[in-house]
């Protein structure tokens, strides 16, 4: 009787009785699909980086992973990567397949094309569908997610600049980190992000660094000082500090100074100026004063006092 399997002969994927065995007494497909998916990489691609291939989302591969470390089919000791460590590459006839069968995908796409005024190219499409279906981020909150970037890359380099949808893919895994998946997360992510903006130029200007937007750099110092809770007061104050050791501005070592602050408990100007009278050492007196200074002429000032009782 001939065989009934049809495979291409240079791609063999050898699957092991025990572990056939393992995957049929669990009787989970998903798992089982999973492992050939891995055996057709030899293994060297992480779990979740086989989303795109299987058109998974996250939350599917991550299941049918935990089942197999449970099997014991694949290492146990290493913790899964963090999404943004393995973003998953799409080939272009998944992309299309996609766009194909999936209208939200699509809308979204079309959407996304209008946002940022250009045609979508293969790399781009991949990195949205690997929001959209890696990283299972509903296609409202990427939406929002897309507009959050242009309107801050407009802000920072001025009308017409459009953020990439590499950028865009970064910004949206470290969505993804902070747990902002959902429409409602989202809105409560922009409100603090504006009131965190809206701070910086308070804090501009208590630097003497004028009406300037921030750098990138000197931005991730500033939201830094605000998290620890500092106010615009409070960082002029430790900008004087800065000056009067460095004679010129540094940001690290302005952070440096901020940073022992937020250690000690001190950040309000009342809290900095009381530890920094209760840290003063105590002002030295004449018997201690220094050799070769007033305390050394202290036996000649006994010795006139001495005199001037005698007469």
């Amino acid at each position: 009787m001939p065989s009934v399997l049809v495979h291409a002969p240079d791609e063999p994927v050898i699957l092991s009785a025990p572990a056939a065995k393992r995957l049929l007494e669990r009787g989970d497909g998903d798992a089982a699909l999973l492992y050939l998916a891995l055996l057709r990489r030899r293994g060297d691609a992480p779990p979740r980086s086989l989303a795109g291939e299987l058109r998974w989302d996250r939350g599917r591969v991550e299941a049918a992973e935990a089942v197999l470390r449970d099997l014991g089919l694949i290492a146990s000791q290493a913790p899964p990567a963090e999404p943004a460590d393995e973003p998953p590459s799409y080939r272009q006839e998944e992309v299309a397949g996609r766009l194909e069968e999936s209208g939200d995908f699509r809308a979204l796409a079309d959407e996304v094309e209008r946002k940022l005024g250009k045609r979508l190219t293969t790399a781009d499409l991949s990195a949205l569908l690997g929001l959209y279906d890696y990283l299972g981020l509903p296609a409202d909150v990427i939406y929002l997610l897309v507009c959050h970037c242009a309107e801050r890359t407009a802000v920072r380099f001025g009308p017409g600049r459009k953020p990439t949808l590499r950028q865009i893919e970064r910004e949206g895994y470290a969505w993804a980190r902070r747990g902002v998946d959902t429409q409602e997360a989202a809105a409560r992510y922009l409100r603090d992000y504006h009131r965190r903006q809206g701070a910086l130029p308070g804090f501009m200007r208590a630097l003497q660094l004028g009406d300037r937007p921030p750098a990138a750099g000197e931005e991730k110092y500033l939201l830094q000082w605000l998290e620890w809770g500092f106010s615009p007061e409070a960082a002029a104050l430790a900008c004087d500090k800065t000056v009067l050791k460095c004679h010129e501005f540094k940001w690290s070592y302005c952070n440096g100074i901020l940073r022992r602050w937020h250690e000690a408990g001190l950040h309000t100007v009342e809290e900095i100026e009381a530890g920094d009278k209760r840290s003063k050492p105590a002002p030295s007196t004449g018997a201690q004063a220094a050799p070769g200074k007033a305390g050394s002429n202290a036996w000649m000032r006994k010795y006139i006092q001495q005199r001037e009782k005698e007469g």
